[in-house]
């Protein structure tokens, strides 16, 4: 049996409860703020935040702390996600991360920043792709508030439609980067564009595509755009942060979004993750792993252990001992 983080620092795991979970988490965040610069967690709260009041989060993060929290399960290894440190020294966080793979033995993959539509892309990916734990990059792309304002962006420099945005991106195939892509849910049709133009580039949606409004007509926008991105097969999912402002997290809540995309884009192309520390502020770890375990109940053995942890070790080529 493949030891987990845990277990390889001789912690092990904590045994009350349902039996632990083995898992890939492919999409977690880490921070230092003794160290480094986040400006989002070190100036005044943002009041758009997704997720409402986030000053809970507004302290460092680090492996330690991500051990505890999912100390329940067996994490056999984790994927960082960059968490927007301070991006006039891009190539820090990725050596950062380094260091804490070094001494705790993850994260074992490593998503970058890099703007696509800078003049110094290039540059900066060259930087990153010395470190040998890189797998991709997210770079988020200019995105409009809400869906009645979707045309008045497009077009604009580092949108989708960006000829300078689309050449810093064409990079990632030439160094068999993926993309994380992140965008709320009245953008993914554009993105299901900017995936069928580059069908060699690995493409995983964070958070379901943020299917925030739950309305007939929100849920309808958000299934187009499910749809034309599941019809692209270089575009896997990630099945996390499904939290609401001022709305309380329950499965039965997002039961239905959860099942869709697991029925568009089939369990293969699905991946486990918990956004952590950040889906803290609407559900504890333990609770989520325990919804997803519940949710797919009629899966089989293989699937589940696709869903859990095998598509995020393919996806992001993580080596385990």
């Amino acid at each position: 049996m493949i030891a987990s983080l845990r277990e390889r620092q001789g912690l092990g795991n904590e045994a009350q409860g349902p039996a632990p979970i083995t898992l890939i988490d492919a999409h977690h965040h880490l921070w230092d703020l003794d160290r480094h610069r986040y400006p989002w967690l070190e100036e005044p709260g943002h009041a758009d935040f997704f997720l409402g009041d986030y000053a809970s989060l507004r302290r460092s993060y680090l492996p330690p702390d991500y051990l505890a929290d999912s100390a329940r399960h067996r994490v056999l290894a984790t994927v960082h996600c960059e968490a927007e440190h301070d991006r006039s020294d891009q190539v820090a966080e990725t050596r950062w991360v380094h260091e804490q793979h070094a001494r705790y033995g993850f994260p074992n993959a490593v998503v970058a920043h890099v703007w696509f539509h800078g003049a110094e892309c290039e540059e900066v990916l060259g930087r990153h792709l010395e470190y040998p734990l890189l797998r991709g990059i997210r770079s988020k792309p200019v995105t409009a508030p809400d869906p009645a304002s979707l045309q008045s962006v497009r077009g604009l420099p580092g949108s989708m439609q960006d000829e300078a945005w689309l050449r810093g991106f064409s990079l990632l195939a030439e160094h068999g980067l993926s993309w994380d892509l992140r965008v709320p849910y009245w953008h993914l049709e554009e993105a299901a564009e900017v995936a069928a133009m580059f069908p060699q580039v690995p493409i995983v949606l964070n958070h379901l595509g943020f299917p925030w409004d739950r309305s007939a007509a929100g849920l309808a926008g958000w299934q187009r755009g499910m749809q034309a991105l599941a019809a692209q097969p270089n575009v896997s999912v990630k099945v996390s942060e499904l939290g609401l402002r001022d709305t309380p997290w329950t499965l039965a809540g997002n039961r239905g979004v959860i099942e869709q995309t697991l029925a568009l884009f089939g369990i293969e192309r699905c991946l486990f993750a918990s956004n952590y520390p950040v889906s803290r502020l609407r559900i504890g770890y333990d609770d989520w792993v325990q919804a997803m375990d519940q949710l797919l109940d009629g899966y089989d053995a293989g699937q589940r252990e696709a869903f859990f942890w095998r598509n995020a070790m393919r996806f992001y080529r993580i080596e385990l001992p």
